[in-house]
């Protein structure tokens, strides 16, 4: 694996932290998202659209509070934040297989952990976006998100596979703890992240609610027509939509049509991810040569 220590060009020691907590937490979001499609589909006998559900719980927050969360997040400090969404996602998955082992896990209960889950990963998404280039110089920042990609991609590649064979010796529930260990240990990483600049949180006196519907406005305009990104904005849009239902069908199609195993579903996966890894190996290169 490329790490920022051995990469070379000139990246903080800082960023390594991050980077560290950033891989090792993608690395367990890679296990969780298949052990939680077969925790519904093998072991609470669930079908395609009980997946469609969970996955729609999973997302929910991002498209009901990711305008309101992204201002919000603008107001206070970064990395207070990401420590402490970091801890109530690790809390959060561990109530998984501790509702299963009392016999207590039910759909029901689940779809509210996750909804929860996603709420807190949205905070820490929008939290962690805007740390970074308080961290690295501007310089330096495709090279940065080079790196967080890259982390990003082995762990679509490797992730699945290892998902598959923990899901095998573990079962789907104990397999999301290794989930929750990851992100205890991205808050470790974070918490170690001593000295970044950061503005001073707004006073509670500057606060309105017509005041953040205004930022959120300006913040809006500004992707779709200030920037120049409302391009990059409605194809994001357009792969999110069409990966939700990606999601939603491929393991319901495995387990019950074409009869694969977790293992076996892993291998398809991380042999999907490879493509992710070559885009982000060579995403520098071909970003300094053509521009980003």
């Amino acid at each position: 694996m490329v790490t920022p220590e051995n990469s070379g060009g000139g990246l903080a020691a800082g960023f390594s932290r991050f980077w560290w907590g950033e891989a090792v937490s993608g690395f367990g979001s890679a296990v969780t998202l298949l052990a939680l499609q077969t925790l519904v589909v093998v072991t609470l006998q669930g079908s395609a659209v009980e997946v469609g559900w969970l996955n729609s719980a999973r997302w929910l927050p991002y498209l009901v509070l990711g305008l309101v969360v992204g201002a919000l997040v603008d107001r206070g400090r970064r990395r207070p934040l990401m420590m402490a969404t970091d801890l109530t996602r690790g809390v959060l998955l561990t109530l998984i297989p501790a509702a299963w082992a009392f016999d207590f896990l039910g759909f029901p209960l689940l779809l509210v952990l996750v909804v929860l889950f996603g709420t807190a990963s949205l905070i820490n998404d929008a939290a962690s976006m805007s740390f970074l280039p308080r961290l690295v110089s501007r310089s330096h920042l495709q090279r940065a998100h080079a790196r967080l990609d890259g982390a990003d991609a082995v762990a679509q590649t490797a992730g699945p596979a290892v998902a598959g064979a923990l899901i095998r010796v573990l079962g789907a529930p104990l397999a999301v703890l290794v989930d929750a260990l990851t992100y205890l240990f991205s808050a470790a990483m974070v918490a170690s992240l001593r000295g970044v600049p950061e503005p001073p949180a707004e006073p509670p006196a500057t606060r309105s609610v017509r005041g953040l519907v205004a930022e959120i406005r300006e913040g809006a305009r500004w992707v779709y027509a200030g920037s120049g990104l409302g391009r990059l904005a409605v194809a994001t849009h357009v792969w999110f939509a069409a990966q939700a239902v990606l999601l939603v069908v491929i393991a319901p199609y495995a387990f019950l049509q074409l009869q694969l195993s977790p293992f076996a579903l892993g291998l398809v996966l991380a042999v999907g991810g490879m493509g992710a890894l070559i885009g982000a190996l060579l995403s520098t290169a071909v970003g300094n040569r053509l521009g980003t």
